[in-house]
């Protein structure tokens, strides 16, 4: 990587030297960019194998009966792809990554509060996936219970549940202390000058979902721990033929898994509202209202996991109040969505392909969180739920929100962590493939639900054959997308032009440091006179230095 060395003294920190050489130079690093570099690769890793995996269930279900695989097989598969989505990619993804590369130069620090800490954190979710990918291999076979593991099938199926619960207890505390070391960095490492209105949408976004790692993780920890006992010494906790009680596990699940829903949506909350002023030259409209209701989506987000069990036998009280607190975290998203839209409204709008995966989000977003309205009332929810409506819905908020943003994360932030530019043509055209691969797979999913096709299900009547050949079409289309945007990236990365400190003119510290940035961010600690988005004094500015300008040419 010597070429990433610019001029003079500079040295990225790709070059510096530390004492350790090779590989160890990077698996026993404490440099926050070099950690969040290795998530990326871990991440990216099993992104490839969860959509693979769920290539593999859409060939199934292109023809009736068995195409590819049998009913087992195909249990497996559901669950396997789940579990690798949700666990090592979606709700790791965005913090782990970009908040691990960029929350400490986004608020003018050399690195995160706890650098040996943040290494412990990706050893434990390497640890994780590892035992996640043994429990394939050992006696019973892969899993087949859903990413949900409900009781009592967890319990009596003779597949390793239990080692999957305890690669997913180890994931857990990776996530704990991210966020411990998150919210401690954003506490003490601030740099002069930038109060908490002064720093970016993104550590705001960071900050609330640290928040909900901290506190909502150790109850599904506790909750798999349980399940795990169980299955050893047969306690009776969950199991009803023991005496247990199956919906007292549903409630502890969903007490984090819906908060965990936030985990995966609020950073990329947080990265919408950086690229957007940064493509519409244009300062956020309602800076202090998107930074609040970060914090209001992780509050409310707390109250509203019995929407998940409105079939479950609870009472109508119990029932109502759910809906209704699932209304008003409505509110919230939506302050968010309005703001974006201000923002670009009569903005200078350059649309490169991290704006256009942005506003694809946004599209997909809306629709996904309009259809969780529907769900969340009581009566559409009754005739709605265990059908691919409810797999259209939790695509459309969680990869339509998650996973496009990380998306558009990697190419707005690609310049500044690997110095060099992609071709920006082919990623609009990978944007585009994917955003049609995705509405053709997932939106065909939402007409499946409304007629009655149950989730889960190996097999299907014979009315719901074209609908499903139109959706396995989908995602042919969508992998094509995701197969010409990596290549265009690798390319990128081997030799692409080299990129500026700035090449999109965005206002936050990272585009103030070379590209890339070098070991410890910043020569000299900034001091923050202004908001991060503050696209007037830049155009004062501008204004001032033509007038200076002006006035000095007329006296020559």
């Amino acid at each position: 990587m010597a070429d990433h060395v610019i001029h003079g003294n500079y040295v990225d920190f790709y070059d510096e030297k530390g004492p350790h050489k090779g590989i160890l130079a990077w698996i026993l690093t404490t440099d926050h960019k070099r950690i969040g570099l290795m998530y990326l690769i871990a991440l990216t890793t099993f992104f490839c194998i969860g959509a693979t995996i769920g290539v593999l269930m859409r060939l199934e279900m292109l023809t009736q009966g068995r195409t590819i695989m049998g009913p087992q097989t195909y249990n497996s598969l559901f669950t396997l792809h789940g579990l690798i989505m949700i666990f090592l990619f979606v709700i790791p993804g965005i913090p782990a990554v970009f908040g691990n590369f960029f929350l400490p130069i986004m608020l003018g620090a050399k690195d995160v509060a706890f650098p040996r800490l943040n290494l412990l954190s990706w050893w434990l979710y390497i640890t994780g996936g590892v035992f996640a990918v043994l429990s394939l291999f050992l006696a019973g076979g892969p899993i087949d219970t859903g990413w949900t593991f409900y009781v009592p099938y967890s319990l009596r199926t003779g597949t390793d549940v239990s080692w999957m619960i305890l690669a997913a207890f180890i994931l857990g505390f990776s996530s704990i202390l991210t966020g411990l070391n998150f919210i401690t960095t954003i506490h003490r490492l601030r740099a002069p000058g930038m109060g908490w209105f002064r720093m970016p949408l993104f550590a705001w976004s960071l900050y609330a979902t640290a928040w909900i790692q901290l506190i909502a993780t150790p109850i599904v920890g506790i909750t798999l721990a349980l399940v795990a006992i169980e299955r050893l010494f047969g306690v009776g906790l969950f199991d009803p033929a023991l005496g247990g009680d199956p919906i007292l596990y549903q409630h502890m699940f969903w007490i984090y898994s819906h908060p965990a829903v936030y985990i995966m949506i609020l950073p990329a909350m947080g990265v919408v509202s950086e690229i957007i002023p940064t493509f519409a030259h244009r300062t956020i409209f309602g800076y202090k209202a998107v930074a609040i209701s970060s914090l209001a989506i992780a509050f409310v987000g707390y109250f509203v996991w019995g929407h998940h069990m409105f079939s479950s036998g609870m009472s109508d009280t119990s029932r109502w109040i759910f809906s209704l607190f699932t209304f008003l975290v409505a509110i919230p998203s939506a302050v968010k969505v309005f703001n974006w839209t201000a923002t670009l409204y009569k903005g200078s709008i350059d649309l490169q392909a991290p704006l256009l995966f942005v506003l694809a989000f946004i599209f997909v977003f809306s629709i996904g969180g309009l259809t969780g309205l529907v769900l969340g009332a009581l009566a559409t929810d009754i005739h709605l739920t265990d059908t691919y409506f409810v797999v259209a819905h939790f695509h459309f908020v969680v990869f339509g929100g998650t996973g496009f943003i990380f998306f558009a994360a990697l190419h707005y932030w690609f310049p500044k962590m690997f110095g060099k530019l992609y071709n920006d043509n082919v990623a609009k055209v990978a944007v585009s493939l994917i955003t049609l691969g995705f509405l053709m797979l997932y939106f065909t999913f939402f007409i499946l639900g409304y007629e009655g096709m149950p989730r889960r299900y190996y097999d299907y009547l014979p009315q719901y054959h074209g609908l499903h050949v139109f959706a396995t079409v989908g995602s042919w289309v969508m992998i094509s997308g995701f197969i010409v945007m990596f290549i265009n990236l690798f390319k990128a990365f081997k030799s692409g032009k080299r990129a500026g400190m700035n090449p999109w003119g965005g206002m936050t510290l990272e585009w103030t440091v070379p590209s890339p940035p070098p070991l410890e961010n910043f020569e000299e600690i900034p001091v923050i006179t202004h908001g991060p988005y503050d696209y007037h004094a830049q155009e004062e500015a501008k204004e001032k230095q033509e007038e200076f300008n002006h006035s000095a040419e007329d006296e020559k």
